[in-house]
């Protein structure tokens, strides 16, 4: 069964933690939006769609992919992010916008995850950033957990 994680990471690469505790778990591959052809998704039997998350959504070119996607029945898939500020209310409104996407094109949103990362956007840069150290041992031992519930659907 093959595992891939479609990931965008660039700040302080809080979600390539996150996403390289799934690899390890999953014996997923990990490819960037930009390497991905749309097509070449079919090969797969469980993926995962995550950034950072920008202005209450994911990252542009993970919504772009997902506009190019074709067409599946049924397809496995699950969403994470690393945020500022998280809970299960603000992981939902910032999983939507990408969740509304795969589902319109026939993928099952199998779960979703999120947990903090360190922040220093905007103004957050002049106090030194928010969540500084995360995602810690606590977050990676739960995306370790979370990855272990995903292998039930691969």
């Amino acid at each position: 069964m093959k595992t891939l994680l479609v990931l965008y990471s660039y700040h302080h690469h809080n979600t390539e933690k996150i996403a390289k505790v799934f690899a390890k778990v999953l014996d997923a591959e990990i490819k960037t939006p930009q390497e991905i052809k749309p097509d070449e998704l079919r090969e797969y039997d469980l993926i995962g769609f995550g950034s950072g998350i920008y202005s209450a959504k994911h990252d542009e070119s993970l919504l772009k992919l997902a506009d190019e996607l074709p067409g599946v029945n049924n397809k496995n898939v699950f969403i994470f992010s690393t945020a500022g500020i998280t809970g299960k209310s603000k992981a939902y409104k910032d999983h939507s916008m990408l969740r509304e996407k795969l589902e319109s094109k026939g993928y099952t949103i199998v779960d979703e995850f999120q947990c903090k990362g360190f922040n220093t956007n905007s103004f957050l840069r002049l106090f030194g950033g928010m969540n500084k150290g995360r995602p810690n041992v606590k977050d990676l031992k739960n995306s370790e957990e979370f990855a272990v519930k995903m292998m039930s659907h691969k």
